[in-house]
């Protein structure tokens, strides 16, 4: 393992020693992973507002001469359908290879006043990977923009707009997959009504140069805690969000995945993405296997890496991502089984070397989203 001192530092680093962080590598970056614990911070996100650095993750922009151009170029390796999303709009997605297989999931976003731009998040993991891909299918006149400069900081919990507001008035007009450009505190930052733990809140990018002031204006909220890894991961399990290279990757297609709703209608119709042959198979056939949650019996938590067993106890399946789950009050799994397994309430085994717990098929949602959507017709 390599130590702390070789590993890329995003710029609230020193803030985070400040705050007593315990730092761990993370995706070659040295991380905290929590402050004052991670139920403790799972709780307070889901109770008030944390703030988390996700300074790591990949911040890139697609330029060319209008919005057309690189939506369309977005789309040769991403089957959303983009060419209609709105200014300050996003979409969740993701780069696919000729088999059908996920390079990357992400977020693009249309900003609301440039027509020619195209800003997408990559996985810390993967923004190298992703940058290489796209690179190499961008048509003449459009551009990947790299943004190594900007910080990336989320603010999530119901009490998130509250804190951001008094700040950020123009982020309460937000509602869940907008965004929208502005200031805050007289620095220029671009604000997304997103996140990755299941509850409403902002992703809020900044120039790196102000991150750490930023941060600090934040904490000094009253419903803001500092929050690390460690909470960022149970949140996002309890609300079935997929982490990249544990629950997909480059073998798993979006179907086998319950992603399917990703891919618009008429990139479906159209068949006009990479391994869409595949895909439009497992769409009409079924695919092999299915990623579903598991709901476990018992108190102790099950880890990625178990097997899962029919009643005869054959393998059908393993578990992806599994741990406890502070707000369902026990252990929380999601991972993959059979086709033939999959309908809810089937039970299954899951084997980790010699023990073995019990469990039931559920939905990889645990918990309701808390996320602030946007009411039909407004």
């Amino acid at each position: 393992m390599a130590s702390l001192d070789d590993l890329k530092k995003t710029p609230l680093l020193d803030l985070h020693e400040r705050l007593g962080a315990r730092m761990v590598p993370f995706a070659g970056y040295a991380m905290p992973v929590q402050y004052e614990g991670i139920i403790a911070e799972h709780n307070h996100t889901r109770e008030s507002a944390s703030l988390f650095d996700v300074s790591h993750m990949g911040q890139a922009s697609l330029i060319g001469p209008d919005w057309e151009t690189v939506a369309a170029a977005m789309e040769r390796l991403n089957p959303a359908a983009l060419l209609k999303l709105k200014p300050g709009h996003m979409r969740y997605g993701f780069l696919l290879n000729d088999a059908g297989g996920i390079i990357d999931d992400l977020m693009v976003t249309r900003p609301p006043h440039e027509d020619g731009r195209l800003m997408v998040v990559f996985n810390a993991s993967r923004k190298d990977v992703d940058a290489q891909a796209l690179r190499a299918a961008l048509p003449d006149g459009v551009e990947l923009l790299m943004h190594e400069d900007r910080a990336l900081l989320a603010l999530q919990g119901p009490k998130a707009e509250a804190a951001l507001a008094r700040h950020c008035p123009e982020a309460a007009d937000l509602y869940f997959m907008e965004a929208t450009e502005t200031e805050i505190a007289g620095v220029p930052v671009f604000v997304s009504r997103s996140g990755y733990t299941g509850e409403d809140g902002f992703e809020i990018s900044v120039p790196a140069e102000r991150a750490e002031a930023l941060a600090e204006l934040l904490l000094n909220e009253p419903e803001v805690k500092p929050a690390g890894l460690g909470a960022r991961d149970t949140l996002r399990l309890e609300a079935g969000l997929c982490l990249y290279g544990n629950d997909i990757d480059e073998t798993t297609s979006p179907v086998e995945a319950a992603l399917v709703w990703a891919i618009g209608k008429r990139r479906r119709e159209a068949g006009d993405f990479p391994g869409a042959a595949r895909i439009l198979k497992e769409l009409a056939e079924g695919p092999s296997r299915l990623r579903v949650g598991f709901a476990i019996e018992g108190r102790a938590p099950v880890r990625a890496g178990a097997e899962a067993l029919n009643e005869a106890g054959d393998v059908i399946g393993r578990v992806t991502s599994g741990g406890f789950g502070p707000t369902v009050g026990g252990p929380v799994a999601m991972g993959y089984v059979q086709t033939a397994y999959a309908e809810k309430d089937t039970p299954v085994t899951l084997r980790a070397g010699k023990r073995e717990t019990a469990a039931t098929v559920a939905s990889p949602i645990f918990t309701k989203p808390g996320y602030k959507r946007r009411p039909k017709g407004k």
